[in-house]
């Protein structure tokens, strides 16, 4: 069995909104990723099968490209991609910040909305070619992943609640 890590945020929006806001990269530029980070999008194909591109940079350190490759979409319920660091160019290529983390990760969100606020939940797992090494790496960095999630959810709910840019 793979380790994963769940994580569920909910926010004050209807369920066809939050899941707009996660499929169209002119919005997702506005609150994806690490909080003060440049986000650049490089390229945005949202279907099953397309990709989604991007370099991210800290102000004090290097850019960071990543790519998610997209494998099922149910508007507005449900989107599962995979997710690996790549190149400018999108070749996979080790994470920056550790060489056993897996090259890829299996990502499926869900959206469920009750009385007007959407709850969004987050499995994140290793992809199936993980090693035994990667999948130890990822095991002991689920703090890590938990808080740049929950990171990233309330960046998004900040943009929810002041207005969409």
């Amino acid at each position: 069995m793979l380790t994963q890590v769940e994580i569920t945020h909910t926010v004050n929006a209807s369920r066809e909104l939050v899941f707009k806001v996660f499929s169209e990269s002119e919005h997702l530029k506005n609150w994806w990723g690490p909080k003060g980070w440049r986000f650049t999008v490089s390229h945005s194909d949202f279907r099953p099968g397309g990709r989604f591109h991007y370099s991210q940079k800290p102000a004090d350190g290097d850019v960071m490209w990543v790519k998610f490759v997209y494998h099922e979409i149910i508007v507005p319920e449900k989107i599962v991609y995979t997710s690996y660091f790549s190149d400018k160019d999108g070749n996979i290529v080790r994470a920056p910040f550790n060489e056993n983390w897996p090259l890829e990760t299996l990502n499926t969100l869900t959206f469920k909305e009750d009385g007007g606020k959407t709850t969004i939940t987050a499995i994140v797992a290793p992809g199936a070619s993980a090693t035994e090494n990667e999948r130890k790496t990822f095991e002991e960095s689920q703090d890590m992943v938990h808080e740049g999630f929950s990171v990233t959810f309330n960046q998004l709910e900040d943009y929810l609640s002041n207005g969409l840019k």
